[in-house]
């Protein structure tokens, strides 16, 4: 039992403290809850927090890459020999700057395009929104940061990231995964259409047919060697691509479509692709987080994918048997009253605790389960006893009335005689 909560301690330790951007002072700092995926503090998810950059994204997406065709984009950790993701980091130098003999004005970016040509490299940046665009220490980085966390979890690919799965369960977790490495996962090709045709040439020469079919061949092969750039079009957004502007090509797709940078985005959250690591699935593009989600159930609790055969649906979502639990205090809810607040289930205690709206009249917490008159952020139990005219003390109870800063009225005489 020791040695077991040794572990989990050190597991928990990771971004210990950090502020939440979301939740600013009002969380103490972040603490991973036991089994959620969330700060136990202020019940943000770890991606809220600003907790500074490790290696541990690279480690994931690297495990992530590993027995893929994408084996170039990683290298081994010299000391455990683990995958590790080889980014393609991308620094730029303002000329102007070093000629006039100021300070050198560099940019860098988290991630660039993984192209030889960094004029391609650096177009593609270009057409993407700003605010997206991973530059370090910007609003850019910060929301590649929380994509990679959002849409490749750790838990989708890797049973020792998931909380207490049975040896039956991790078996069907490897088989998934393996499954949608061979069968769904790519990683985005930016290339100029134009370069396209030589392209789907050499692809007309593949025999097992994943990377082209052969009408997306004769399709590139029927265009003409001049043809411009605006003949082609965005299969998102459906308009045509600049001349001289690069795209987007996905290997599963097949190279007869193509997507604009901004454009290449999930099906379901509609976010920029993080590092054009896309999911394919019958026409459509998937992050990571979506696609798992089209396969299997995905705990609304723990958040981990459902590879037991028994697990309940509530209020439109799945969970594991033992994670139907109060979002407060974790009891399990099996049985018991609960609340639905923003679609988290809290038990009634906690909820008369933390959450209940109070009577104007009484004082007294409300009941879940109890009726109540709401009117302009007021709340009263719907009693005689406790909704009536301040004034002159009648039940208001299905009558007309008319409130002043909490207080109701039967009659503009009686707020008068109040009021003045």
């Amino acid at each position: 039992l020791s040695s077991y909560s040794t572990q989990m301690g050190l597991g928990h330790e990771e971004g210990l403290g950090a502020p939440c951007l979301k939740c600013k002072d009002k969380c103490e700092g972040f603490e991973l809850h036991f089994w959620r995926k969330i700060c136990r503090n202020c019940k943000c998810g770890q991606e809220e927090h600003d907790i500074p950059t490790s290696n541990e994204d690279d480690c994931k997406v690297g495990k992530l890459f590993e027995d893929t065709k994408y084996t170039a984009l990683i290298a081994k950790l010299k000391k455990d020999g683990a995958p590790v993701y080889k980014r393609n980091v991308m620094i730029l130098t303002n000329p102007a700057a070093a000629k006039k003999n100021v300070s050198i004005n560099t940019v860098t970016y988290e991630w660039a395009p993984p192209v030889q040509n960094q004029t391609l490299a650096r177009q593609y940046m270009e057409m993407l929104p700003k605010e997206k665009q991973p530059v370090a220490g910007s609003e850019g980085a910060q929301y590649r940061k929380k994509q990679l966390a959002k849409q490749l979890p750790a838990h989708d690919q890797d049973p020792s990231k998931c909380h207490e799965l049975s040896p039956s369960e991790v078996k069907q977790m490897e088989q998934f995964v393996k499954k949608y490495k061979n069968e769904a996962l790519g990683v985005g090709d930016v290339k100029l259409p134009g370069e396209l045709e030589t392209r789907a040439t050499d692809q007309s020469n593949v025999s097992n047919g994943e990377r082209a079919t052969s009408s997306a061949v004769r399709a590139m092969q029927d265009k003409s060697p001049g043809q411009k750039a605006s003949q082609y079009s965005c299969y998102e957004c459906k308009l045509n691509m600049e001349e001289g502007d690069p795209a987007v090509y996905a290997e599963h797709a097949g190279y007869d479509k193509l997507w604009h940078p901004a454009c290449f985005v999930c099906c379901i959250c509609n976010e920029l692709l993080v590092d054009m690591i896309y999911f394919w699935k019958k026409g459509n593009l998937y992050c990571g987080r979506h696609y798992c989600e089209s396969e299997k159930p995905r705990c609304a609790g723990c958040d981990e994918l459902i590879f037991s055969n028994e697990y309940t649906q509530a209020e439109g979502q799945n969970w594991h048997l033992k994670h139907f639990c109060c979002f407060d205090c974790d009891r399990i809810l099996a049985g018991e009253i609960y609340v639905m607040l923003t679609e988290k289930p809290v038990c009634r205690p906690c909820y008369m605790k933390n959450h209940a709206t109070v009577c104007q009249s009484c004082h007294n917490a409300i009941d879940p389960e109890v009726q109540r008159v709401a009117y302009n952020n007021f709340n009263w139990h719907a009693t005689q006893e406790c909704f009536f005219c301040c004034c002159c003390s009648k039940g208001l109870i299905g009558r007309k009335f008319m409130s002043v800063e909490g207080m109701v009225f039967c009659s503009v005489e009686c707020k008068k005689k109040i009021m003045s």
